[in-house]
């Protein structure tokens, strides 16, 4: 199903094509994490990443909450925006040999993830109260809660913690 094709044919076939979207995206960031976690060498970075490991596990866990509360199978659809930030992410960590600048890169890249997640699952929230789903709002709105914490404590471990002072030194 492709956003905006003709199997979305009503807003709730397009509320559970976002949540596909989420779903897949949490799915892949939680494989990307790994390797940024192994490549940072900020010790707040590295704690940071780790502790968003787990709690995009926990998302994803309410997401099949939001799944079965809609009588839907979790499944993910692919989602080309994660995968281009994933792709982006890759590519520019392969290309940095300075650790300073490469903690800077992640930061960066992960911001990036962070803002598409909160973009998408504002929507998603948006959709379900339309809809009157609010069984499922609470479990959207703490993941949604979660990203824009992860995002805050990106800047924190950037411009507190000294990750882009250092890149720059």
């Amino acid at each position: 199903m492709g956003l905006f094709t003709k199997d979305i044919q009503t807003m709730e076939d397009m509320l559970v094509h976002g949540l596909r979207d989420i779903y897949y995206a949490e799915q892949q960031i939680t494989k990307a994490l790994p390797t940024m976690i192994e490549q940072a060498t900020n010790r707040d970075l590295s704690q940071g990443l780790k502790a968003h490991l787990e709690e995009t596990r926990k998302q994803i866990e309410r997401l099949d909450q939001v799944f079965k509360k809609l009588g839907e199978t979790p499944s993910g659809t692919d989602c080309p925006a994660i995968d281009g930030l994933i792709k982006e992410a890759n590519a520019t960590s392969s290309e940095i040999a300075d650790k300073a600048v490469l903690d800077a890169a992640i930061v960066a890249n992960a911001q990036a993830v962070e803002h598409y997640e909160i973009a998408r699952y504002g929507t998603l929230i948006a959709w379900a109260e339309e809809l009157g789903h609010d069984d499922i709002v609470r479990f959207l709105t703490t993941n949604l809660n979660e990203e824009k914490a992860a995002n805050t404590k990106l800047n924190t471990v950037a411009l507190r913690k000294g990750v882009n002072r250092k890149a720059a030194s």
